[in-house]
């Protein structure tokens, strides 16, 4: 195996245990969860850094068999089964929200990953040569983003949910 292949295996590799880590935080996050709306998303967040994992092994599986990088049928949804899952599950739960102690501790400690998530697949893309890895450590980094996006809005539903529910209806406030 070539120093390269090598190099690429070991980001796999890492990579794999940034989303086992994910998942596990998620996991942990959906325990603490205090309401249906928690634990829905978290567990959804859990589901997709699960497929983040298995596409990566998959890769990884090929480079040692084929000595280089296949293509990946790697399609996220860009957010957007997370984001209608979360605006729907809040707008039926209206007015039933509960926040249990370290769920805001939970919640901070997933942005914190998926920040690092993020940092990590930028430096990956940036070190890669091959076009189909670049397009794959994009996707990640924007799941990931995309990730971290859902999480602040969620967090702003614990924190603020009023003025979550007034941003989500677009409601405006003219004072006229």
């Amino acid at each position: 195996m070539s120093n390269e292949q090598d190099g690429v295996l070991k980001a796999l590799r890492t990579a794999i245990n940034v989303e086992v880590d994910g998942k596990q935080c998620y996991l942990q996050a959906v325990q603490v969860s205090g309401n249906e709306v928690g634990k829905k998303l978290l567990q959804e967040l859990v589901n997709e850094e699960d497929a983040h994992q298995q596409t990566m092994l998959e890769i990884y599986k090929a480079i040692q068999r084929k000595k280089g990088w296949p293509e990946t049928h790697f399609q996220p949804d860009k957010g957007k089964k997370l984001r209608g899952l979360f605006n729907m599950t809040c707008k039926l739960i209206v007015g039933n929200i509960k926040t249990m102690p370290n769920e805001i501790e939970a919640i901070n400690l997933a942005l914190d990953k998926e920040k690092k998530s993020y940092d990590f697949y930028s430096q990956l893309l940036e070190n890669s040569t091959l076009s189909a890895e670049q397009e794959f450590y994009a996707e990640l980094r924007g799941e990931e983003r995309e990730h971290e996006l859902i999480l602040l809005d969620y967090y702003e539903y614990l924190t603020d949910p009023v003025d979550w529910f007034t941003k989500a209806e677009h409601h405006s406030l003219d004072g006229g």
